[in-house]
């Protein structure tokens, strides 16, 4: 089933002489469950596509089609709710409030929303990302591994209808950056999430079900992972 389409999206920034194409007319289709590895050269364009797929951002031209939602025509006060129900996000900088533990930073995305949290669901999630024992603790008690896992436990606590990974393991050393990547393939297959996620490690690329190469603003399919 698909669960995101782009048409011809493009972005530019500036005019004249300063006019930079960051993406430029990028179509595809990712169906429900797929893991989209996004590769390409810092500047390409990777992170503009994924803004624009998230919402955080407008296209110069081009649609964006979400769970059969055109995203670009929610108004601007409805935006934040959709996105807070449809997509999940994980940075490369973890992004969690410092004065929430593990377990409200996780379930936040919720009670922002005026849910009340599945607590099984939610246990299960702690227990699969290892942080059952940190539950209580704040972001200033956990290693960089572990605030990305909570990061990870954030995105997934909705159900998204997709999440998207910026350099999810940009702040990690090897170690932990391999246990970020498992888990989020694990989300995958466990959980049947859609991921796109980039990364400048051809090995974590690898990981995908297809490999996404962007350079100098266009998208081009180079195929399957091989794990």
């Amino acid at each position: 089933m698909e669960i995101l389409r782009a048409e011809n999206l493009s972005k530019t920034y500036g005019k004249g002489e300063t006019r930079v194409e960051a993406l430029k007319n990028a179509s595809f289709s990712i169906e429900k469950g797929e893991f989209i590895s996004i590769v390409g050269p810092s500047g390409s364009g990777k992170s503009t596509l994924l803004n624009l797929i998230g919402a955080l951002d407008n296209p110069t031209s081009g649609k964006v089609f979400l769970n059969g939602r055109y995203i670009f025509d929610i108004k601007e006060e409805e935006l934040a709710v959709f996105r807070r129900r449809n997509i999940g996000f994980v940075f490369q900088a973890y992004n969690l409030i410092p004065e929430l533990n593990v377990e409200e930073n996780i379930v936040l995305p919720l009670l922002l929303d005026y849910k009340k949290p599945d607590k099984e669901y939610i246990d299960e999630l702690l227990n699969t990302l290892g942080l059952t024992e940190r539950r209580h603790h704040l972001p200033n008690q956990l290693s960089g591994g572990q605030q990305q896992r909570v990061a990870i436990g954030r995105a997934l606590a909705a159900k998204p209808a997709v999440i998207l990974a910026d350099e999810p393991t940009g702040n990690l050393d090897s170690r932990n950056s391999r246990d970020v990547i498992d888990l989020m393939k694990l989300s995958v297959d466990k959980y049947r999430q859609t991921l796109l996620m980039i990364t400048h490690n051809e090995n974590y690329a690898a990981y995908g079900d297809r490999v996404f190469r962007v350079e100098d603003g266009i998208v081009a399919e180079l195929g399957g992972g091989v794990r």
